[in-house]
């Protein structure tokens, strides 16, 4: 069996993308490394899904058609309400909604993270 443990992010400013690591997508923040350089986050399924790792001021992610990653995707709930509830929470911080998305076996919000990763916030369709 394979399974993705977790996923590494270099971030020019930590305490930033920790704020909307937590906030936006809901994790929590499970301990700090390289000497406070780095941060684990997690969902609650493992020690962590994802690590931060700021480098400081460098280039940001490629932005439209191109080879490489495309965005992350995290399950924040089980029904709708939940999904509504992440929209209204995503919004009041002060987070664009990048767009909306009913992909028929999930519903979704896209925004970008402090350093223009583009994250997917969505709920399953359970009658799919």
């Amino acid at each position: 069996m394979s399974e993705l443990g977790h996923v590494v992010f270099y971030v020019r400013d930590l305490q930033e993308s920790l704020r909307f690591y937590s906030l936006a997508v809901g994790l929590e923040v499970k301990g700090h490394i390289f000497g406070g350089r780095g941060a684990l986050l997690s969902g609650g399924r493992t020690h962590h899904e994802l690590l931060l790792i700021k480098v400081g001021d460098a280039p940001g992610p490629l932005q439209g058609r191109r080879i490489g990653l495309y965005h992350t995707g995290w399950k924040v709930g089980d029904d709708m309400e939940v999904l509504k509830r992440v929209y209204h929470r995503v919004t009041k911080a002060g987070y664009a909604i990048e767009g909306l998305s009913d992909h028929t076996v999930s519903q979704s919000i896209y925004l970008k993270d402090p350093d223009g990763n583009e994250v997917e916030l969505y709920v399953d369709n359970p009658g799919v």
